[in-house]
């Protein structure tokens, strides 16, 4: 990789970590949208995933405090109803088109309940299509379950990041680095920071082995948190102090900036954690942002509902959950704004 590239996909990591600013996720599958929309009572048709989109990209509230929007192949491809591609809207709002790469968790041969991403076949040369589409970063998620988590599964999704992130440097887009330590389990906050620790120093370790340039990616990890069905959860202080302790134990300091999955939280608990950590730690060496979806979507598919008349509530609602995260980017956000709301 040459310099010049390296500063190229610095500059777009930079723009991606933005203070201030996070990364809207609205690259849900077919079949995920469907249970968004199934809440709703909105038929899944193509017609009605790409006028719910159009109205996120459209709110220029709300994506004046957005730094770039991960897409489904789907999205990328897609038109305005006037005609305009939904990539264009979002880059006249100052935001960065990526992309969705891997094709989803899929069992990991002989290794009970554990998952390895797939998507590696092909990559390149969607890479190549996908930036002539106007996507300047891509996401790759790979998931591990805290109660179960073997090294064998740690090392293979390690891996596979490493080389869809070195292929993704390759081709001029900046790579997200997902592993996604899962909380839809009784475990507690401890299980949860050890296995992220081991999660996180496997999978630098390996970027590390691919050649990929640390200044050209954003990591997007779980928050260091209690799991949903734990008897007793971890208050949000100590998910913070517990998250920025395992980062500072794992994440180099050349990388530009962390955007955090909101992974299961209500809006409230995703934006109030990630308050706390940038209120309690404002000199950290990466920016600390969000990369949310549903805890930034809930609100506005709601509001929404399928129709065209409810477009502009729904529009204020994603304004108000992205000023929300926005705000607790600076560790600015109070619980009391949420009630102004």
């Amino acid at each position: 990789m040459t310099l010049n590239n390296l500063s190229d996909l610095n500059a777009i990591a930079r723009k991606m970590v933005a203070k201030g600013k996070g990364i809207l996720a609205a690259d849900e599958s077919t079949g995920t949208i469907q249970k968004r929309f199934d809440k709703i009572n909105v038929q899944n048709t193509e017609e009605n995933r790409r006028d719910y989109r159009e109205l996120m990209f459209r709110a220029k509230d709300g994506m004046s405090h957005v730094s770039g929007v991960i897409l489904y192949d789907e999205t990328i491809r897609q038109k305005a109803k006037d005609g305009t591609p939904l990539v264009k809207i979002i880059e006249q709002a100052g935001a960065v088109p990526g992309i969705k790469v891997d094709k989803g968790a899929m069992p990991l041969a002989a290794s009970k309940g554990e998952t390895v991403t797939e998507g590696l076949d092909g990559l390149r040369e969607r890479l190549v299509e996908y930036h002539q589409l106007g996507a300047r970063f891509a996401k790759w998620r790979a998931t591990y379950n805290p109660t179960i988590v073997t090294y064998n599964c740690i090392n293979a999704n390690a891996q596979a990041l490493a080389r869809y992130a070195a292929l993704c440097q390759e081709n001029g887009i900046v790579p997200i680095v997902e592993p996604e330590v899962l909380m839809d389990y009784d475990n507690s906050i401890e299980t949860c920071e050890a296995v992220t620790e081991w999660v996180l120093k496997e999978t630098f370790q390996q970027l590390y082995y691919a050649n990929v340039a640390l200044e050209g990616m954003v990591l997007k990890p779980n928050m260091v948190i209690s799991g949903m069905k734990a008897s007793k959860r971890a208050a949000v202080e100590e998910v913070a102090e517990r998250t920025v302790k395992v980062l500072k134990h794992c994440v180099p300091s050349s990388v530009p900036g962390i955007a955090f999955l909101s992974g299961g939280q209500s809006d409230e608990e995703a934006t109030a954690h990630l308050n706390a950590m940038n209120a309690a730690h404002p000199d950290l060496p990466w920016a600390l942002t969000f990369s949310y979806g549903r805890a930034l979507q809930a609100a506005p598919q709601k509001a929404w509902s399928g129709k065209a008349e409810n477009v502009s509530a729904a529009q204020a609602a994603f304004a108000h959950r992205a000023k929300m995260n926005g705000l607790a980017c600076t560790g600015q956000w109070k619980k009391d704004l949420e009630k102004a709301a």
